[in-house]
């Protein structure tokens, strides 16, 4: 009963998202419209959209998850985020609006040459395929469990079936589907959230200010850590590689970016990345205090949890609070990982037609149209085709905490773009384009054998630090390979 039920919640949803798609698509289905949404979205759309692809499936489990390890410390990462929109909203979106750029690469193309540019692809590409088919695992392995188990569809089925869905409703309008698609998905995992901290107040018997108190008094509610500068969730640590995180995931992330290049000015794209980055905060701190309550309510009543963080949310949905809170999660798990999925396909399709392929947003022809048309078709299924890969591969390694492994990779993969974008802005030296992919596969690789040498040499634990030392090391290789060459201003 359970798994037929939710099961037609999820019919349901699908079926709202396919009719979004027809009506987005009904005026246009070429490349400006795939790639660009053709520069004609309402920045307060883009906005509430944006929400929806940044906080993914993973961190609606993740983050409550958290809180039994780590307490609120997430919140110092958090509060870094803001400054972090700042700098994409007043230092790299005035550079990506003034270049007119199709994909944010092509910045990397104009400053250094063409090698660097397809580096940054290259990075781009690798990082994000992994990282979104890691957030859609999550969801995909709790709709097994909650549904397919109990009917024998093997996961490799599930996982087919949800790709197949999120290619059906975006291989058409791309990004002009999307922010429709996710500006509905961000609300309905909100008023999801909502709910579900709502409900499990009631279970407990708790109106707001008990709950309120019951948070506060808990000793998960910890939020700061200032005296043990070794420690990962040491304040400055999470909160400048929360700052960079956001500046390498969201400004030098072309799936976070394309949604902001659809808006016609400049001046409406700063808003729209303030305004979204003003939400995280309340939003995240509202997925902590579920995280507490989930443990109060497990104490109160003897629940063993299972030893996997991410597990705890769905474990206690689906099996203690009743079918209410169980079709609100899964509303809210599907909203939230499908809002990050299909924008991620979308942007990597973006990416690979554009940077990788050369491919124009607007052709001069209407033959060279309708074969750039077909040709992002088969690139759009292709991507698709290596999400179910890693997706499985994912499956076969597992991981306890889904959200903490995606910031590691993106420590490693981004932290190159990092080097690039903020050398080319703040130094006027031009390193040699042929010696720039060494120097981005390098840093990364460095950075590694750094942090084994600190944690068996000093017992140092690296963070989300090794971002920025990523980025600086890959900075000292591109003045290394300068020969003091510098641009003309």
């Amino acid at each position: 009963m359970q798994s037929a039920f939710i099961l037609i919640i999820i019919a349901v949803y699908f079926a709202v998202l396919m009719v979004i798609s027809y009506f987005t698509s009904r005026k246009g289905s070429g490349n400006d419209t795939f790639f660009r949404a053709n520069k004609s979205s309402r920045w307060y759309v883009v906005a509430v959209a944006m929400i929806g692809t940044s906080i993914s499936g993973v961190t609606f489990v993740s983050v409550p998850g958290m809180v039994r390890n780590l307490d609120m410390t997430y919140m110092q990462m958090v509060f870094g985020f803001f400054f972090g929109y700042l700098v994409i909203a007043y230092v790299l979106l005035p550079l990506y609006y003034r270049l007119n750029l199709t994909t944010i690469y092509g910045y990397l193309d104009v400053r250094y040459g063409r090698k660097s540019y397809k580096t940054g692809a290259w990075f781009f590409l690798l990082s994000k395929i992994v990282g979104a088919a890691a957030r859609l695992y999550l969801v995909a392995f709790i709709l097994q469990t909650l549904v397919f188990d109990a009917w024998g569809v093997p996961f490799v089925v599930t996982v087919i079936g949800i790709i197949l869905v999120i290619w059906l409703y975006s291989y058409k309008s791309g990004i002009k589907t999307i922010i429709w698609t996710d500006w509905l998905q961000t609300i309905l995992f909100i008023a999801a959230l909502i709910l579900i901290v709502w409900q499990v107040g009631l279970q407990m018997n708790l109106n707001f200010g008990e709950m309120v108190r019951a948070i506060s008094e808990s000793p998960h509610s910890r939020i700061f850590v200032f005296d043990d500068w070794t420690s990962t969730q040491y304040f400055f640590k999470q909160f400048f590689s929360g700052m960079f995180i956001t500046i390498v995931m969201t400004g030098l992330d072309q799936d976070q970016m394309q949604k902001n290049l659809t808006i016609r000015t400049l001046k409406d794209a700063q808003k729209n990345v303030v305004s979204y980055g003003l939400a995280f905060a309340p939003i995240n701190f509202l997925f902590l205090c579920l995280g507490v309550l989930l443990l109060i309510f497990a104490e109160q009543n003897g629940i063993i949890l299972p030893g996997i963080s991410d597990n705890i949310l769905p474990v206690i949905a689906s099996e203690h609070l009743g079918s209410v809170v169980l079709g609100t999660f899964i509303v809210g798990i599907v909203a939230a990982a499908f809002s990050s999925a299909d924008s991620a396909l979308t942007a990597l399709t973006t990416s690979f037609c554009v940077d990788i392929l050369n491919m124009k947003s607007t052709s001069q022809t209407k033959e060279q149209e309708k074969k750039d048309i077909h040709t992002r078709r088969i690139v759009h299924l292709l991507i698709s085709s290596v999400f179910v890969l890693i997706i499985l591969l994912i499956e076969a390694i597992g991981s306890d905490s889904i959200i903490s492994a995606i910031y590691k990779l993106a420590s490693y993969t981004y932290g190159p773009l990092l080097g690039l974008y903020f050398f080319g802005l703040y130094t006027r030296v031009k390193p040699v384009d042929n010696y720039v992919p060494w120097v981005a596969v390098a840093a990364p690789l460095l950075c590694f054998v750094t942090e084994v040498a600190m944690k068996q040499w000093f017992g140092y634990q690296v963070g989300y630090e090794l971002l920025l030392l990523n980025g600086l090391i890959t900075g000292m290789g591109l003045l290394a390979i300068s020969k003091g060459t510098r641009l003309r201003v």
